[in-house]
């Protein structure tokens, strides 16, 4: 008898906490079929933000401020990459002509002109850029074949662009020193009726084979692409048109 009460009683036991279990048992089964489908959705919701992002946003970003036409066109610098896995093409128009915005053009680089971007931006990494707010004589002498530099020698040593073509006052190309290169960077001079210009910048890159090294690459360079681009069209066009409604002489000694 003894024996019987101790197996009666452990029986009870087990069925007690089994009721007092099985709420907590039976949500948790409920909330596992519900689960499943519910991080499905998510993918599938990010993967669409994913693909109308890759198909109709970013497009616009890459070629801000360009017509259909000026994306599709073939501009000075493209017969040096031809195959560009990446192409942007942004612009702005400029009250002013050709030969009001080209010395602007031809002063580019640290240590001369700067970008005429965001300078807080531009610094952020220590590229020691210093935006001119005049044309300054000293750095007109650009040439084809000289150097053009992107940030400070000593911190950046292969920051740095070569010329690859020049034809005042309608376009000034610059390119990575590699062999093909990696980057052109071009930059276009359209007249406009008789006082506005088309400015065109037009990037053309060449990215990593790896396939997880170009989606990140393309992660990084998009928003800096666009970023600084727009800033330095918008810095352009605020200059030269300062100078030429402002004082008859833009052109100023330093």
């Amino acid at each position: 008898m003894p024996d019987q009460r101790v197996r009666t009683s452990e029986v009870n036991d087990m069925k007690t906490v089994s009721r007092s279990r099985s709420p907590a048992a039976a949500a948790g089964a409920s909330d596992r079929p519900r689960t499943r489908p519910h991080r499905l959705r998510q993918l599938a919701g990010l993967a669409l933000v994913g693909a109308l992002y890759w198909a109709a946003v970013r497009p616009r970003l890459l070629n801000w401020g360009a017509t259909p036409s000026e994306v599709r066109r073939y501009l000075p610098g493209d017969a040096l990459l031809p195959d560009a896995d990446g192409v942007s093409t942004m612009a702005v128009t400029v009250d002013g002509t050709p030969e009001d915005v080209w010395p602007w053009l031809r002063q580019l680089g640290q240590e001369r002109g700067g970008f005429y971007s965001y300078t807080w931006a531009e610094n952020l990494v220590g590229l020691g850029i210093r935006n001119a707010d005049e044309i300054v004589p000293e750095y007109q002498d650009l040439a084809v074949g000289e150097t053009v530099r992107l940030g400070r020698a000593d911190r950046f040593p292969d920051a740095e662009l070569e010329v690859a073509s020049m034809n005042p006052p309608a376009s000034l190309v610059l390119q990575t020193p590699d062999d093909p290169p990696w980057w052109v960077w071009a930059f276009v001079l359209e007249p406009v009726g008789e006082n506005e210009t088309r400015l065109l910048v037009r990037a053309r890159v060449r990215l990593p084979e790896n396939p997880l090294l170009r989606v990140l690459s393309e992660a990084v360079l998009d928003p800096v692409t666009v970023l600084m681009t727009v800033g330095m069209l918008r810095g352009i066009r605020s200059r030269v048109e300062r100078a030429v409604t402002g004082p008859e002489t833009s052109v100023t000694e330093r």
